[in-house]
């Protein structure tokens, strides 16, 4: 397919954890959190998890040596929390809704003089500066896809359904629009037909934008995912999981694109099992 580039561009490989001080997680929505848990026991890795109140939604007690609740918003909490048990590294996990940023949450001073400093409250303004905070106390904070470097695709066909021409043709569009719109920073996510751009993923995320462009395309919509050009593999990676296929399934969407090598891939065999009954076509691209 035209789209797999044949020299690879494929990131750095992440730092490895320390082998004795335990690891942090700083857990949010979704099955993602989990999965990082699970993994880092599987690797030997003693975990303490911070786990957002209202946010967290699975069970990490299993895999964690200890559990501190604490609310969005209250960083200093986290850090002292991540302090008191000895960590020195910690990753940031799983889901918190953009629109918190402009709901109800009450920061503490520490928080609210970080949304102070930053120009704008983008996730990357936003968690690079908490990830200088960290730096600050100690604590590097490590890449999400840390143990789950089997969930990250390479580029080519991940189901066995190929593309027709005119499902190509429309990828390759999509791809272009997705790069660059992701090198804006404006959504990670197009949803495309017939090389018209359909919707572009914004704070309501990836499942909306493909139910918003099949309001306007109707069926067997397109949908391509693209990391940032310099994606940071600390945080905001690309994700796509069950809720991604099934809501495809919804607005009877054929086909999914995302980014090889910069996209993690959750439930990735009940996915592509899915998809492969539904006729749903799921490709990787690298970027060139």
């Amino acid at each position: 397919m035209k789209f797999f580039s044949s020299k690879s561009t494929k990131p750095a490989e992440p730092d490895v954890p320390l082998d004795s001080a335990p690891i942090g997680l700083i857990a949010g929505k979704g099955k993602f959190p989990l999965l990082f848990a699970q993994e880092a026991k599987k690797n030997g890795k003693v975990l303490v998890v911070i786990a957002l109140k209202d946010e967290m939604n699975e069970n990490l007690a299993p895999y964690a040596k200890a559990i501190h609740e604490i609310p969005v918003g209250k960083l200093d909490s986290v850090i002292q929390a991540l302090k008191k048990e000895g960590v020195q590294q910690v990753a940031m996990v799983g889901k918190v809704e953009h629109v918190k940023i402009f709901s109800d949450i009450v920061p503490d001073f520490r928080t609210a003089q970080l949304l102070l400093k930053i120009k704008d409250r983008r996730a990357d303004s936003i968690l690079g500066s908490v990830a200088d905070e960290f730096k600050k106390d100690g604590i590097t904070l490590l890449p999400s896809i840390m143990f789950l470097k089997h969930l990250v695709p390479g580029p080519g066909h991940l189901t066995k359904r190929k593309l027709n021409e005119s499902e190509e043709r429309n990828v390759l569009f999509g791809i272009e629009m997705a790069k660059s719109l992701a090198a804006m920073d404006c959504g990670q996510t197009v949803v495309v037909k017939r090389r018209t751009l359909l919707a572009v993923e914004a704070i309501e995320g990836t499942d909306e934008c493909i139910r918003r462009g099949a309001q306007w395309g109707g069926e067997e919509v397109i949908v391509v995912k693209s990391a940032k050009p310099n994606q940071d593999l600390r945080f905001d990676v690309p994700v796509i999981g069950m809720n991604t296929i099934k809501t495809m399934l919804e607005v009877k969407s054929k086909v999914l694109a995302i980014e090889a090598h910069r996209s993690l891939f959750l439930e990735k065999d009940e996915c592509v099992a899915l998809a492969e009954k539904n006729g749903i076509s799921i490709s990787a691209w690298e970027r060139k």
